[in-house]
């Protein structure tokens, strides 16, 4: 069913409504607006409310308009900011740039500086290196040229080791492997040699020598014993002196004697002083063939200083005796031996030092 609706009651030329019976009475605001929504059909209030919510949303929406263009000013305003900060920033790199390029140009001018003066560094030091090389191989040169006359001269194995040992301990660089192994070669052949103590066998000379002096006669030794065989015989009985002069006698009637062996002759004060001397003189002779390796002079002189010890002095003595026993054993010391030839060594170095001066050139 449809409700039926009453039109509402018709009003008065000045437009109030009439007063119905039984109604109480309203305030004048209240009363318009109810007989105001009273007249309100269903799509008046149906437009009613669409303008409102048109309005609400106009509202809502004018007001979502003006946030959102607050945040963008907000937004505009901080990227303003940061973009002057980010021009600031690039204003103080393009400076900074600027500064850097002009130490690195400073640094560019430095290092070319520093190449130069490193390359003449490398070209002073090879000089001082060639000039030290040079300096290192006249200083083995000069060692081998010893060594040699060592060998040559005196035959001293120990001096001529010694020499090449200083020699080998200069050629250290790799450069100079080849002339290194060279002298080793040379070193070893020396140290393969037998030792012969020259410096040894002079002082033992040099010993011998210095006791000629104080050795004695053996004519000192016979007359002192004379002497003291008188002095010490005791008196004897008449018979024991009987038979030891019947002794005497009998003796003398047969002599036996070595004809070969010469008598030793008395010998004066001044010959006895050249006696010592030339033996002194011997010595001396047998110490220069020991230096320059003449065995057989060497062996002749002790030979012959033996026989003047046996001879002419006391060899019962305790000095003489000694002086004997040294003079054996040196004669019987072998001085020469066959010295191995360096000299491949010493032309080895020279003919390195040549060509290195010509490369150096």
């Amino acid at each position: 069913m449809s409700e039926s609706v009453q039109p509402p009651p018709s009003a008065d030329k000045t437009g109030a409504l009439p007063e119905t019976a039984g109604t109480p009475q309203q305030p004048a605001g209240g009363h318009r607006l109810a007989d105001l929504f009273s007249r309100l059909t269903l799509t008046q209030l149906t437009l009613l409310v669409l303008v409102v919510i048109f309005i609400w949303q106009w509202l809502d929406a004018h007001t979502q308009l003006n946030q959102t263009q607050q945040e963008v000013a907000r937004r505009l305003s901080e990227v303003e900011a940061a973009n002057k900060a980010n021009q600031m920033l690039l204003a103080q790199n393009q400076e900074l740039v600027r500064e850097l390029g002009g130490k690195l140009g400073l640094v560019e001018s430095k290092y070319a500086e520093t190449q130069n003066q490193r390359a003449a560094l490398e070209a002073l030091y090879q000089e001082m290196s060639s000039s030290r090389d040079q300096t290192a191989l006249a200083e083995v040169e000069q060692m081998l040229l010893i060594a040699g006359q060592q060998l040559q001269l005196s035959s001293n194995v120990k001096a001529a080791l010694i020499a090449m040992q200083q020699a080998e301990s200069r050629l250290q660089r790799p450069a100079f492997a080849g002339l290194k192994k060279r002298i080793d070669q040379d070193i070893d052949k020396l140290r393969a040699l037998p030792n012969i103590d020259v410096p040894a066998i002079n002082l033992r000379l040099d010993g011998v020598i210095g006791m000629i002096d104080s050795l004695p006669l053996a004519q000192d030794a016979h007359i002192q014993a004379q002497k003291s065989a008188a002095v010490a015989e005791p008196v004897e009985g008449v018979w024991k002196r009987f038979w030891s002069e019947v002794w005497q006698e009998a003796k003398y009637l047969v002599r036996i004697e070595n004809t070969e062996r010469q008598e030793m002759p008395l010998l004066s004060p001044t010959q006895t002083f050249f006696l010592r001397e030339n033996l002194k003189l011997r010595l001396l002779s047998a110490r220069m063939a020991l230096l320059t390796r003449d065995e057989v002079s060497f062996r002749r002189d002790l030979k012959t200083s033996q026989e003047w010890l046996k001879r002419y002095f006391d060899v019962k003595a305790a000095d003489s005796a000694q002086a004997f026993a040294t003079l054996q054993k040196l004669a019987a010391s072998n001085i020469v031996i066959d010295m191995p030839d360096i000299s491949g060594s010493l032309e080895a170095v020279r003919n390195y030092r040549i060509s290195h001066e010509r490369g150096a050139r």
